[in-house]
């Protein structure tokens, strides 16, 4: 008895996290809807390029790039996340990456590679930067927890790797602002914070009041081989952003 009782629950509880319970819920797509939003807000020149996705899950943030003319290699770890994408996205290059131990796509390079949501699901964050700048050729985009705080500190943390939407490997990180900085800045000339935030509670406007004890708090880079003039952008970590 004891024994159904387990497999019972076990079964439940992985239930709980299938994809389209995870990804389709309310909250996390009008997650997904703010940050889009703000991405379209900032100018960057990104229609028709060739664009890397990495951790799409199951691809709800996909069509931004598809819309604009975008040719685009999506890339995710969970194979049932895989088997979502797959069959929303048929016609889709999708391959299976985890950025943890990369060990595909070796020796190509995209126009833009697009890490929303992910950096802060690995366990080893640095390499994973080396591994996505070194097929990028123009831009990285990305967006990630961070911990509050002026230091410069990775703070490794576990996650449910039942959970489709958390590390696979059950760690993570939470990074600071600076800490993201300074790895992107090791591989790009150009690494650029924007001076707004999305309308989401999770993305802070002032810093130096902003705490991680309740929220999740969340900033978005732009690493750059190039200069960009755009004026919402600032070389450097502000510590006070507006609403776009």
């Amino acid at each position: 008895m004891r024994q159904f009782t387990k497999r019972l629950a076990n079964r439940v509880f992985r239930a709980t996290y299938r994809p389209a319970d995870v990804f389709q819920s309310y909250e996390y797509q009008r997650h997904n809807q703010r940050r889009q939003e703000h991405l379209a807000s900032l100018g960057l020149p990104i229609a028709g390029e060739r664009v890397l996705e990495v951790g799409a899950g199951i691809g709800d943030q996909t069509s931004f790039f598809l819309d604009r003319g975008c040719e685009v290699v999506s890339t995710e770890p969970r194979k049932d996340n895989l088997a979502v994408l797959r069959s929303r996205y048929p016609d889709l290059r999708v391959e299976r990456l985890d950025l943890d131990a990369p060990d595909r796509l070796q020796g190509e390079t995209f126009d833009i590679v697009y890490c929303y949501g992910t950096l802060y699901h690995l366990k080893t964050p640095a390499e994973a930067i080396k591994f996505m700048a070194e097929r990028c050729s123009k831009m990285l985009l990305m967006e990630t927890c961070v911990s509050v705080g002026s230091g410069e500190a990775i703070n490794l943390c576990e996650e449910r790797a039942e959970d489709q939407s958390q590390s696979i490997h059950g760690q993570g990180c939470r990074p600071t602002r600076k800490w993201v900085y300074n790895a992107l800045k090791e591989h790009f000339p150009h690494v650029y914070m924007p001076q707004t935030q999305p309308w989401h509670k999770e993305f802070p406007l002032d810093w130096t009041t902003a705490t991680s004890a309740r929220l999740l708090t969340r900033s978005v880079f732009i690493a750059s081989r190039v200069k960009l003039a755009l004026p919402v952008l600032v070389e450097g970590i502000p510590e006070k952003q507006k609403r776009h």
